[in-house]
């Protein structure tokens, strides 16, 4: 036993970087990326509607601003159903965007180390860290996974909002409705906006992970805690500082549906930001700040945490 990669010790489980194959196959890593992307997504899901309610709530309008008391709210006076409406989008879009998110990174990663450092990696994943070189790598696979995440998100959104007597709705009649109203482009008119959020969020996010975890895990052991922790970390700093960018997205993707009848004719981040501008002034991109870091603290920790084990789990001898 003493020459296994394993090795179990206080309680913590260590793994040898070093022991990643050679031939580690793409499939096991888009495969890493769907599981963490679905874990990330689903199970803090209650609180990303709350966000996104408040985000679409006008100047002047009243904010509960304890996230229990509104998730009990919602849930008395339309249903438990009510906070998980358009979860299964998560589970058809998150997948298959996250697994391109998790190999672009990877792949863009290990070929920029090699460049950048000379080195000579024959394989998939770079066991190295350099937080910055994460951090262009990251905003490279955000690019393409949004590409294929963004109707699916446009579509979650409306149906976040849906009020109880539209429960009936579902992901079909959803997008066929939203596609005779408003046309194709409904479903990615937020796609340059949703870069302008998750390009900073990416670079932030891979750059605070790789940073906390040279820090906490200088080994670069896998170790879960240390990865859960890290994630958690990049998670809330890139929430808390992107949060502005989230708004705009979210008046883009929600217009169809809005209320006020100046956010139902925006048509691009521009037009988006300065009606959100003149409805709160500067406070209208900090709606949705707190449910939005609640969300991606515990989501991105558990995004990270689901994406090493995976890796732990299907690309190891």
């Amino acid at each position: 036993m003493s020459d296994h990669p394993h090795s179990l010790g206080a309680g913590t489980l260590e793994v040898d970087y070093e022991a990643l194959p050679d031939d580690a196959s793409i499939a096991a890593h888009l495969s890493a990326g769907a599981f963490a992307g679905i874990m990330e997504h689903t199970v803090m899901y209650p609180v990303d509607s709350l966000k996104t309610r408040m985000q679409m709530l006008a100047s002047g309008e009243a904010v509960n601003r304890s996230v229990i008391s509104s998730i009990s709210k919602i849930s008395s006076s339309e249903g438990a159903y009510a906070l998980w409406r358009g979860v299964s989008l998560v589970v058809l879009g998150a997948g298959p965007a996250h697994a391109v998110y998790f190999s672009v990174f990877e792949a863009t990663k290990t070929f920029l180390v090699n460049q950048l450092t000379k080195k000579s990696n024959n394989k998939w994943v770079t066991d190295e860290t350099h937080p910055l070189i994460a951090s262009a790598a990251g905003i490279t696979g955000t690019v393409a996974s949004d590409a294929l995440m963004t109707p699916f998100d446009m579509l979650k959104q409306r149906m976040q909002v849906a009020q109880a007597k539209s429960s009936g709705l579902n992901l079909l009649k959803t997008a066929v409705s939203i596609y005779l109203k408003e046309g194709l482009s409904a479903f990615f008119i937020s796609y340059p906006t949703t870069l302008f959020t998750n390009i900073p969020f990416a670079a932030l996010n891979f750059g605070f992970y790789e940073y906390s975890s040279s820090i906490l895990n200088p080994t670069n052991t896998y170790n879960p805690y240390y990865h859960c922790l890290s994630g958690g970390i990049a998670g809330g700093i890139a929430a808390a500082l992107t949060n502005p960018f989230d708004c705009v997205k979210t008046a883009l993707q929600t217009r169809g549906v809005s209320s006020h009848e100046s956010l139902r004719n925006v048509n691009g981040f521009i037009s988006a930001a300065k009606v959100l501008y003149r409805q709160g002034g500067m406070a209208a991109f900090m709606r949705g700040w707190k449910p939005r870091i609640i969300f991606n603290i515990p989501s991105t920790a558990i995004s990270w945490t689901a994406y090493e084990m995976a890796k732990e789990v299907l690309l190891r001898d």
